[in-house]
């Protein structure tokens, strides 16, 4: 192989210098550790209780009320999310009328607010009762005899955050071009196989990164289940606990590391699932890639191998 001696000679790069970056992380470090150290040594946040409850029953039972609030409520989210998004891009006025009037409301009060009235429903509708107009009752449920306040909290949980998933999903959708969908019908491929193999795995991309924020949002927002109320979850469980012994600021911590445990997992899982569905869509080279560009560089100076 024969090198062309006009080509230019190798760069020797020197890299630059940044003496000021290891001055702002030395202080940083420094920073970081005397907090430390001043929590450590602080009596007043009570260590001694924080040990004590941090593996208590009581708080492992309400992690796990956490956890199935979170898990229901979304499964509630995505299931009509899809639906309201399909509603919103439909073509037929009426369901895009009725989808926006939903996200509307939704989106246009507080969560709060409205896990307090799915609080009042059984004060608002005592009975339930199906039948013949002006004829007999075919059925009857008196609401304030159910226990139905875990229920009511992760459907509050759910229709609001529903309204959040249906945009996140019809952005997704949207983000898939046009000429996807015709390529598939033209190769005879149904709607719903269209959607399922072509329009959905490369929406996923666009979809699943805001989906991990929101149910990572989710697990923090059963903390306002006690408007319902319900105060089994993590949150109320450690504040019935702190106001039978005065000391909240221990049980706090008990919650925030429960938060923080459950959360690290689920980003975990995010982060599994994004490079899944990222696949074809990186701009990394593979190894047989990197070994064709060089061969072919190498020709390209040297006109023959």
């Amino acid at each position: 192989m024969t090198v062309d001696a006009s080509s230019p000679s190798a760069i020797d790069a020197v890299p630059l210098r940044h003496p000021w970056r290891w001055v702002a992380a030395i202080v940083i470090v420094v920073l970081v550790v005397l907090f430390l150290y001043g929590a450590a040594t602080n009596e007043a946040y009570g260590w001694a209780t924080y040990r004590k409850y941090l593996f208590d029953e009581r708080i492992s039972a309400g992690a796990w009320y956490t956890i199935q609030l979170t898990v229901l409520s979304m499964v509630l989210a995505v299931a009509l999310g899809v639906l309201l998004a399909v509603m919103r891009l439909s073509p037929n006025p009426v369901f895009k009328s009725v989808a926006w009037v939903y996200l509307w409301i939704f989106r246009g009060t507080p969560v709060y607010v409205q896990l307090v009235f799915w609080g009042l429903v059984p004060t608002l509708y005592k009975n339930i009762q199906l039948g013949v107009p002006f004829g007999p009752s075919l059925f009857h449920l008196n609401l304030q005899d159910l226990s139905i306040n875990f229920t009511l909290a992760f459907v509050g949980l759910g229709l609001n955050e529903a309204a959040y998933m249906a945009e996140i999903i019809r952005a997704g959708i949207s983000s898939v071009p046009e000429g996807q969908s015709e390529a598939s019908t033209a190769l005879g491929m149904s709607w719903s196989m269209t959607m399922r193999r072509t329009v959905l795995p490369q929406a996923m991309r666009v979809i699943i990164p805001p989906t991990g924020n929101e149910f990572i949002s989710m697990l923090k927002t059963t903390s306002l289940v006690t408007a319902v109320p319900f105060s089994l979850e993590l949150y109320g469980r450690a504040r019935d606990i702190s106001g039978v012994i005065f000391e909240p600021i221990p049980l706090l911590m008990v919650a925030a590391t429960w938060y923080l445990a459950i959360t690290s997992v689920l980003m975990v899982g995010q982060f599994y699932l994004e490079r899944y569905f990222s696949r074809g869509a990186s701009r990394k080279l593979t190894s047989k890639q990197l070994e064709a560009l060089a061969a072919a560089q190498t020709i390209g100076i040297g006109g023959h191998p």
